[in-house]
């Protein structure tokens, strides 16, 4: 029996030290001597410990309750914190635990009702880590003065029993929460007395032109897609389709006509023809699903998939499982016209064949960008990316013509074309689940968490090393027999690159894949605590909350599928002076304008033109909040508001710039005081 009460003892102490651990409190009291004094109780989360916040959801780990034993005052208000608190999802109870890590400080205000007054606070929670959990436990006594008019004075009765009415309540609701194993109530519950503000909604397009710098991000953005359809088109060249069409389109012009200078330009009109039937291409995307569709296309979960499942298709294809053609009857055609034709139509539809001819090489490229081009939610994308593809293209028919010489210096056509294709194969199998990721954020799937994600790319790229290592071979490969410098050379940089994604696995931010990859919060396991979370995902909610805190308000328009907003997050947000910034002084709320969590009920809206539309999901109700009161429909859109809703500086798009982006946050900031 003796030693059953010692080792009891020991667990007992052990268990203290284990909680004295995770997490140490520090007291004190502010405005002794006042009218309005306050306790204060700092609260230090050793890392890889989470402390559960007051309002802890129902479901959840067991929320932060305070008790105070008051002589001489009573409570006025209840405990706030001085910063929001973290939301992240957990895969064990299923619910949004709300937590705090680094510092916290916990402020209850005092009402005296006696010159003398004493206050003995006890705290309970709890703290979790990866290895389990701990419960928490700090008191402390206080005693003060304040000079209380005798007209305010209760009696020392009446005070007791407001004492013991609030410790008898938090007593209830922790109780309760035990009993349940569930949380204490809502956010909102904790925001009682603050009402949402109409001028919250309110157009404030005008005073932020005055702040606004407004880069041109949608420049930028049909930049990038001009940039990537050239670069499409660069790796289309190098395909069996096109590599080998080049000398003898070449010489065929050159052949047909004895001046070099009309040879050059029917080469000219020849690489004039390819980009007008490409672009003509892009065209008929925009027309087919129109300026708005396309936004809707890349949020929507169903076309999503569609992209996932025709990448899949694509690579398959590039890998030698079949060949995509088109219809023979097609290319036949084609030929018959160039017959018929004389001058410069018969010239256009010889381009023509070769488009028809090479689509076997160029359809997966040419889709693969067609849907990188919706998903940049720019009407004008589509034709932007077709004309780099295109133009890259038909550079090569024209300088040639101009410099037949050149043409003794292109390498022969061979396996190695072969061997591109495989490689292009797959990078699309990669890119493939980007698509999928999309539609596995909207939709709250959570079939492809970040750990997913970044295992299945490891395979991908070990596998790419190995086939470029001769290891491995697809049905129109040659054999390896000796490996190239080359194909070491990129067999190395693919080995590289899988291993540089393992420590992924654990958190690792690896921004280099964070436009593709989930956000880090889907992940189930992570070291890495250097990334930001935003406080609240709900407008109005978040509004309150810092009306309550006394905070300038972050608001952050992004987007699951929203390439850029990844970016931004790994690039800027992971900076240790923008990420202390935006924790302490700012209540960050993040809207994602392409969440399909269905709104309790449907809300009817009249846009700026006099359309009525209904908004049916919280992601509509975000982007109508982004259109109407900012002006804007692109993501990421950051802006720093006050607590009327009111801007403090100029809106940050797009812009992996650490300074510009401190200087943002500092403006808001030193608005927010004046």
């Amino acid at each position: 029996m003796k030693k059953y009460f010692l080792t009891l003892t020991l667990l007992v102490f052990a268990m203290a030290a284990f909680a004295a651990d995770a997490v140490s409190w520090s007291y004190r009291l502010v405005g002794d001597n006042t009218a309005s004094p306050a306790i204060e109780a700092t609260a230090t989360v050793t890392p890889g410990y989470h402390l559960y916040s007051q309002d802890n959801p129902a479901g959840g780990s067991n929320p932060l309750v305070f008790y105070f034993d008051l002589k001489g005052c009573t409570l006025d208000g209840k405990t706030v914190a001085n910063k929001a608190y973290t939301k992240e999802f957990d895969d064990t109870f299923e619910v949004d635990q709300h937590f705090y890590t680094g510092t916290v400080t916990f402020t209850q205000k005092l009402k005296p009702t006696d010159k003398n007054f004493s206050v003995d606070v006890e705290i309970k929670g709890q703290a979790c880590n990866d290895s389990g959990c701990v419960q928490i436990f700090g008191s402390h006594s206080f005693k003060g003065t304040s000079p209380v008019a005798a007209a305010k004075e209760e009696t020392a009765e009446e005070a007791k029993k407001d004492a013991e009415e609030a410790s008898v309540d938090a007593l209830a609701e922790m109780t309760d929460s035990l009993q349940r194993s569930e949380g204490f109530m809502t956010p909102a519950a904790n925001l009682s007395g603050v009402s949402a503000d109409q001028s919250w909604w309110e157009n404030v397009e005008a005073e932020l032109k005055v702040f606004s710098d407004d880069p041109d991000q949608q420049g930028r953005s049909l930049w990038y897609i001009f940039i990537a359809g050239f670069i499409g088109g660069l790796i289309a060249l190098v395909t069996p389709c096109v590599w080998p069409m080049i000398p003898m389109t070449v010489s065929f012009f050159l052949k047909q006509n004895k001046s070099k200078k009309k040879s050059v330009m029917t080469a000219v009109v020849y690489g004039l023809s390819i980009i007008v039937i490409y672009v003509a291409l892009g065209l008929i995307v925009t027309a087919l699903f129109g300026a708005s569709a396309l936004n809707e296309l890349a949020t929507s979960a169903l076309f999503n998939i569609i992209f996932f499942l025709l990448l899949v298709v694509f690579a398959i294809s590039f890998m030698g499982g079949f060949e995509l053609t088109l219809p023979s009857s097609w290319t036949n055609k084609m030929d018959s016209k160039v017959d018929a034709t004389t001058g410069y139509l018969s010239i256009f539809f010889m381009a023509f064949t070769l488009v028809l001819v090479s689509f076997s090489c160029t359809g997966p490229i040419i889709g693969t960008l067609l849907v990188e081009a919706a998903a940049t939610s720019n009407f004008v994308s589509p034709a932007i990316g077709m004309f780099g593809f295109a133009l890259a293209l038909a550079l090569p028919f024209s300088i040639f013509a101009m410099f037949p010489t050149m043409l003794k210096s292109m390498p022969k056509s061979g396996g190695w074309m072969n061997t591109v294709k495989v490689v292009l194969g797959f990078l699309e199998l990669a890119l493939a689940l980007k698509f999928l990721s999309v539609a596995d954020l909207a939709y709250g799937w959570r079939i492809l968490d970040r750990e997913v994600f970044v295992s299945l790319w490891i395979v991908i790229f070990a596998l790419l090393g190995v086939y470029l290592l001769g290891k491995i071979t697809f049905p129109h490969d040659d054999k390896v027999e000796k490996v190239s410098v080359t194909r070491f050379m990129l067999a190395c940089i693919s080995f590289a690159f899988a291993i540089y994604m393992l420590p992924g696995l654990w958190g690792a931010p690896l921004k280099s894949i964070s436009a593709f990859s989930p956000p880090i919060s889907t992940q189930d396991f992570s070291l890495y605590e250097g990334d930001v979370h935003a406080q609240v995902d709900d407008y109005e909610e978040g509004m309150k909350l810092a009306q309550q805190l006394g905070k300038p308000v972050l608001v952050d328009f992004s987007g699951y599928g929203c390439v850029n907003c990844r970016k931004m997050e790994a690039a800027v947000w992971t900076d240790p002076e923008v990420k202390a910034s935006i924790d302490n002084d700012f209540v960050l709320i993040t809207l994602m304008v392409d969440e399909k969590k269905a709104l309790p009920e449907p809300i009817k809206v009249t846009e700026k033109d006099g359309t009525v539309r209904t908004l049916r999901t919280y992601g509509d109700k975000w982007s109508y909040l982004q259109r109407s009161k900012f002006g804007a429909n692109a993501q990421p859109f950051h802006v720093i508001v006050d607590n009327n809703g009111k801007p403090l500086a100029p809106a940050f798009v797009y812009k992996e710039d650490i300074p510009g982006y401190k200087r943002f946050l500092n403006q808001g900031i030193e608005n927010y005081k004046k």
